[in-house]
């Protein structure tokens, strides 16, 4: 797997957590807090598909993708976790592959989309690297992630925006979500930094990563601008050059300047303030 990289182990403590035979919803009581900040004895796996079910539908029809369009396409998920936004997109799509870095994440997955979506829908696939997505080139229609690539490694999340453009077909699309920069990451990303040293720690680190708390804090690992992905992509053969009707969506209570030419800046409703989206097309 090449260097150990800290925001890992958060993920591996949660798998296994996973992997102890504890029932659905005790697994969402337990590892809630990787997906949607939820916490309580209340949560069951179904509230927490429900969740997942309304943000796919809601973004969704923001991009403008209706159900006639999904209903003929693969898509595939950049951290899928255990199925919350899977379920849905198994119920919309033809076919959707969900990726993540964790085995028992993906085998919980298989179990949630087989109680709540269509399972005969659904391949899994382990990024073992965390940068990497074992699929061929040009094998989906939609690459589609959301709060996942805030919580990887810089260069991981560029490495995984160049991988989803890899494997997304011609004319197909990508709908990734990133993080921006805001005054209180003057305190968050240091903080953060300071988390993934101590997960490193043999004893302590593996009972941290199991605290709400420290891992909120723990992924603070990245906040990139569309200039410093496009900037990025730039630099990649054959990679920034495919993407066409780039659109940026953004809250409309943050300003979002860029140096970019040709891109659509677009306003979007009921989205965290510091989130951006970048959705483009695919030109190969």
């Amino acid at each position: 797997m090449g260097r150990r990289r800290a925001h890992f182990v958060p993920w591996r403590s949660a798998g296994s957590v996973t992997e102890t035979g504890i029932n659905f919803d005790e697994v969402v009581r337990e590892t809630g807090w990787v997906f949607n900040n939820r916490t309580g004895d209340s949560l069951t796996l179904e509230s927490f598909v429900k969740t997942g079910e309304a943000e796919v539908r809601r973004y969704m029809r923001q991009f403008g993708f209706t159900p006639e369009f999904l209903a003929t396409r693969t898509l595939l998920e950049i951290g899928s976790g255990i199925g919350r936004m899977t379920s849905s997109f198994t119920n919309q799509c033809a076919q959707v592959i969900a990726a993540d870095v964790d085995a028992a994440f993906l085998e919980r997955c298989r179990e949630t989309v087989s109680l709540h979506g269509r399972v005969d829908r659904l391949q899994t696939s382990r990024v073992s690297d965390g940068r990497s997505l074992a699929l061929p080139e040009s094998s989906v229609d939609l690459t589609f992630s959301y709060i996942t690539l805030q919580h990887c490694d810089r260069e991981d999340a560029l490495a995984l925006t160049r991988e989803a453009i890899r494997v997304t077909r011609s004319d197909g699309l990508i709908m990734l979500n990133f993080r921006l920069r805001i005054p209180s990451d003057a305190l968050l990303v240091p903080t953060g930094m300071l988390v993934r040293m101590l997960w490193r720690l043999p004893v302590i680190g593996r009972r941290m990563s199991l605290w709400r708390w420290a891992t909120r804090l723990g992924w603070q690992a990245n906040r990139l601008r569309p200039d410093d992905v496009f900037q990025y992509l730039r630099t990649q053969p054959n990679v920034f050059g495919s993407l066409s009707e780039i659109r940026i969506f953004h809250s409309p209570f943050r300003s979002l300047k860029m140096d970019s030419d040709g891109v659509d800046i677009q306003e979007l409703k009921r989205v965290n303030s510091s989130h951006w989206w970048l959705v483009a097309k695919i030109n190969k």
